[in-house]
């Protein structure tokens, strides 16, 4: 059975979405830690991330950091945090928050955001990847 993150890849489930290549997709995070959290992705359905080939894990990481510079150029934030966590859903996914404080990490602290204001984000931290 397909993943929430695959369906969404799919374009099955709606998205904020940030950006996508051949391997991996990049979205907002509809229940963020802060304005701006991004989930990244590889397309192929993988549980773990130590279960990802070597290309698939590196690969990952270079788009992780693409996606991480755009937002610090979009988000006013001390830096991006990344965390791999992935109990959740069953579907490798790195974390970008952007940080200000540590309990910006704190996967019980959340930030309410419109539609509109989900909308606006993603189209900023789009027109700033490079």
């Amino acid at each position: 059975m397909a993943t929430v993150f695959t369906k969404i890849i799919k374009g099955e489930i709606p998205c904020y979405k940030i950006a996508e290549t051949e391997d991996f997709f990049a979205f907002l995070d509809i229940n963020p830690n802060a304005k701006g959290h991004t989930l990244c992705v590889p397309k192929k359905e993988v549980n773990k991330l130590l279960d990802l080939d070597e290309e698939t894990y590196t690969g990952l990481m270079q788009f992780a950091r693409k996606i991480g510079f755009a937002i610090e150029k979009t988000i006013p934030c001390n830096r991006v945090g990344m965390t791999i966590i992935g109990l959740e859903v069953p579907h490798v996914h790195v974390h970008l928050i952007p940080l200000n404080t540590m309990e910006d990490m704190s996967f019980s602290k959340k930030v309410k955001l419109t539609s509109e204001e989900f909308q606006k984000i993603a189209s900023a931290i789009r027109e700033n990847i490079d």
